[in-house]
């Protein structure tokens, strides 16, 4: 998911919170002092955190929000970057062909914005005329990434490259505790959330209707972008209560696996996702290449079966994954390599893999192979394959042109590690 320019709040992160308590007066000059005199001290409080320095927010017009941010889209968003996408998740039917992926992101990105935080500048910035219901909110929620930022460099762990999944778990942590701190810092820190977090989940969806851009995305689009505010919260919520007086930027979640299942990050014995290294490919060369992890692999699951219970079980027992695209004599395609905790969770991966060609592509033919089973579907060639790699329960999913097959990629040369903490 592309999206992840900046930190910003918008309509779809504010779930009908506003941090409305007082605190200490905190001494502030300029736009929205009150609102930071306020937020300031119970952000304090609730994180157990200190500002090492003054807070800086200033206010700009909508217009200049949005050329803003659509020039650090341009600067920061590589055509490398956007083009590889754009082909996986069109591979993998997850978005239309006709989707053009950078302009759908930047509507996307713009859509909206109340206020963000930049961790280049160091600058809160909120909208000017920003809804009066949603600026005390918006403030504190920022005011806490401006706090994040002083203790561990966001700006960095936003410009991971190549592992799309720890950079969505890192935003968990981070859009997590931003949305939680103002909570605490309104109904108390032990306090539950009201109506439960059923309840959060149908405001935030619900308020997703107030965005037309954002109703019309993709699904992949739409969930990723809701992640690190949902499912980070309520890892925020967990972090609060098993690791009291605790901060978690010194170890943070490496997976998506690890927000999504307690186990996985707060077990006494944390799993640790497993990178691959692909030797390059026999034909062709890689134009892009990166991970999806456990949530985008329960994505596409979800998408093709429309069965939530199916795609959790599906993608459960995750344990690590690249894909390549690459640019072949006969045109691009993909190489997707899961990594699985066991023959069993391979297998039922495997399993649904089967299910999803089969309702994608109306039932192809199978052609079983040493490769597989390998699929032709309009113009192009599909293989599914199952076994060991490296020592690892493994499944291969290729989709390339005709003339090319699942030979270019070398899987005996393939190494595994674990992802480093």
């Amino acid at each position: 998911m592309i999206v992840r320019l900046g930190l910003w709040c918008g309509t779809v992160a504010v779930v009908a919170f506003t941090a409305c308590g007082r605190g200490d007066r905190v001494t502030t000059k300029g736009p929205y002092a009150t609102e930071v005199a306020q937020a300031v001290p119970m952000i304090e409080k609730a994180t157990g955190l200190k500002f090492k320095r003054q807070p800086v927010l200033e206010s700009r017009t909508r217009q200049q929000v949005h050329d803003f941010l659509e020039q650090r889209f341009k600067d920061d968003v590589s055509d490398s970057v956007i083009t590889g996408e754009e082909i996986l998740y069109r591979r993998l039917g997850l978005i239309p062909d006709t989707l053009d992926l950078r302009a759908f992101e930047l509507r996307l990105l713009t859509e909206q914005v109340v206020g963000f935080y930049d961790p280049r500048t160091k600058v809160l910035y909120v909208v000017d005329g920003a809804p009066s219901d949603q600026v005390g909110f918006v403030v504190s929620h920022e005011l806490v990434h401006a706090l994040q930022d002083q203790y561990m460099n966001l700006d960095s762990i936003q410009d991971v490259r190549g592992n799309n999944d720890r950079t969505l778990a890192a935003q968990a942590v981070i859009e997590g505790q931003a949305v939680l701190v103002p909570i605490q810092a309104m109904l108390g820190p032990g306090a539950d959330l009201p109506a439960g977090w059923d309840r959060v989940r149908d405001m935030v969806r619900q308020n997703k209707d107030k965005m037309p851009v954002f109703s019309s995305a993709p699904m992949v689009l739409q969930e990723t972008l809701i992640f690190p505010y949902l499912s980070g919260l309520e890892f925020m919520h967990n972090f609060a209560a098993q690791r009291a007086g605790q901060e978690p930027y010194t170890a943070m979640p490496t997976s998506t696996t690890q927000i999504l299942h307690d186990s996985a990050y707060f077990g006494s014995h944390p799993e640790q996702p497993l990178g691959i290294t692909f030797a390059a490919p026999a034909r062709g060369s890689v134009l892009y290449t990166d991970n999806l992890g456990e949530f985008e692999t329960r994505l596409f699951l979800f998408q093709h079966l429309q069965d939530q219970t199916e795609a959790v079980r599906g993608a459960a027992g995750w344990r690590g994954d690249r894909y390549e695209v690459i640019r072949t004599p006969h045109g691009d395609g993909i190489a997707w390599l899961s990594l699985w905790n066991g023959a069993v969770e391979s297998a039922q991966f495997g399993s649904d893999m089967e299910q999803v060609i089969a309702r994608r592509f109306a039932s192809p033919a199978a052609h079983e192979g040493a490769l597989g089973k390998s699929y032709t579907v309009k113009g192009r060639t599909i293989t599914l394959w199952g076994g060991e790699v490296d020592g690892h329960a493994a499944v291969l999913y290729t989709d390339l042109p005709d003339g090319e097959s699942a030979s270019i990629v070398k899987l005996s040369e393939a190494t595994i590690a674990p992802e480093p903490r």
